[in-house]
């Protein structure tokens, strides 16, 4: 099956060479060699058309014009051990609730400015900081971060880092539940011979979490009403977005649903108005409400922020997330992590060079063929120099930039991101992956036993991003006693 499969200088998620799998992999790898290629090949179009018969789509967006497509799935789990899982776990719950207290410092005493751990104007001047709308206000379980998507991939050494952390509106939740029911709807022989942790309660969970976010002043603290809010069909993310909201068996709403009276907000129904106390959005914070932020905005509520002071409504993820999530921002979490907590980072973050200090700026100049370069203000791959792979000419117009305007830009060396066996157009070949994890905030915190596998398909690409071919994989985590080691 894997008789041409390379593995290269890359740390292989799957194989130990390319005869022999991990121990964690045996089962699985035996198990493959079952089938014929042609079996594989009438599997995965049966596994593509179940995405598109439930509508799993997202919308690529090209010039205006937007084309919807199916998610790529990979039959090839990420099969993690469980004493490993328990690591990443522990890891990520330290580093949610570390930026969670940031978030609160922020937006009050700003303690950690104070104490000269984070310089202020790499606060005050984030785009993404909202003091006047986001301060001087309790919030529910003074909890900012209701979903956090942390993600994670493994150096060439196999020791997972932390790539970026999104705490304003994580997407891709829906996507391992779907992965899941694909595997098992068609690929059973391979599934129920592993005893893997279950997903059955997690979004029983997710809404626990939800409606623990009463507002002070709720009418109905008992039963609360929540909804979802979203921007539209037109949203890239919007099966995500009727996903949850079915499965936690709460309204999906559009902006023009609500209406604030009296600084409460209402749902309209056709039995007249309904009072709301939670609101999980999924708008960003600039659309949420023309009186308090963008005035052009259709997408919104008049009044949200109104409600939202006076603690009539819960909003999740909390206004103003933004500021800890940015790649600036980044590089100051193991910090945090020390500050807030007294203890060292479980999970390490890629080492990356800040170019506001002038010994660093100085490395990274002379390193830039050797470095990638991004833009702290820019997402999707946009304003970013891989050095390895650009040109000369490409170097010296970034070296200008960074030189004009160095705090703009972070460094960080290139990472062999580590890769698994992928099957696609009748052969296996190895593609770059890294790992979305979960976690769910309300009274305590909760990880999404695995998470989203997000892999570069592109043969030799290392963007895993849907809307440039990447496309999902299983995770599964071992119950204790079921597995081998890493």
């Amino acid at each position: 099956m894997l008789k041409d499969y390379q593995i290269g200088s890359f740390f292989d998620e799957m194989m130990k060479d390319s005869d022999q799998p991990k121990a964690h992999y045996h089962r699985f790898h035996q198990l493959l060699h079952q089938f014929s290629i042609e079996q594989l090949k009438e599997k995965n179009e049966t596994a593509q058309l179940s995405f598109l018969r439930q509508g799993i789509t997202f919308t690529v967006y090209h010039d205006t014009v937007g084309t919807e497509r199916t998610m790529p799935f990979d039959f090839i789990p990420i099969i993690l051990p469980s004493e490993k899982w328990q690591k990443i776990e522990k890891g990520i719950k330290q580093r949610v609730k570390a930026l969670n207290m940031f978030l609160e410092d922020v937006y009050g005493e700003q303690k950690i400015v104070e104490d000269g751990v984070i310089p202020r104007d790499l606060i005050e001047q984030n785009p993404y900081y909202y003091k006047e709308q986001a301060s001087g206000y309790s919030i529910p379980h003074d909890n900012h971060i209701f979903l956090a998507g942390i993600d994670l991939i493994r150096d060439e050494h196999g020791e997972y880092r932390v790539l970026e952390d999104n705490l304003r509106n994580p997407s891709g939740m829906s996507y391992v539940f779907q992965n899941r029911y694909v595997m098992r709807q068609v690929y059973p022989e391979l599934f129920f011979k592993h005893s893997i942790r279950t997903l059955e309660q997690q979004l029983s969970e997710l809404h626990a979490a939800l409606i623990s976010h009463v507002p002070k002043n709720s009418k109905n603290p008992h039963h609360p009403c929540a909804v979802l809010l979203t921007p539209g069909a037109y949203n890239s993310a919007y099966y995500d977005h009727v996903f949850l909201a079915q499965q936690m068996g709460i309204e999906l709403v559009e902006g023009r649903d609500l209406v604030v009276e009296e600084d409460v907000v209402y749902m309209k129904t056709i039995r007249g108005l309904k009072r709301i106390d939670i609101i999980y959005r999924r708008i960003d914070d600039d659309f949420l409400d023309p009186e308090a932020f963008r005035p052009d905005s259709a997408l919104g509520v008049k009044g949200l922020l109104r409600a939202y002071k006076k603690g009539n409504v819960a909003i999740l993820n909390g206004i103003g997330n933004g500021v800890a999530d940015d790649k600036a921002m980044y590089a100051y979490v193991p910090k945090m992590i020390e500050y807030y907590l007294g203890e060292s980072p479980i999970i390490p973050n890629v080492e990356t060079y800040f170019l506001r200090d002038a010994d660093q700026l100085d490395y990274v100049l002379e390193h830039l063929e050797e470095l990638v370069v991004k833009n702290v203000g820019a997402s999707g791959g946009y304003d970013m120099l891989i050095g390895p792979h650009a040109s000369a000419e490409e170097i010296e117009i970034f070296r200008e930039k960074i030189i004009e305007n160095p705090k703009q830009y972070i460094a960080q060396p290139t990472i062999k991101l580590s890769r698994a066996p992928s099957f696609q157009s009748d052969r296996f070949y190895p593609c770059h992956v890294d790992l979305r994890i979960f976690v769910m905030s309300g009274e305590d915190s909760h990880v999404l036993p695995g998470g989203l596998s997000r892999v570069a398909l592109k043969e030799g690409s290392l963007v895993v991003n849907s809307s440039q071919g990447g496309g999902g994989k299983d995770t599964w985590v071992l119950q204790e006693g079921g597995d081998g080691h890493a």
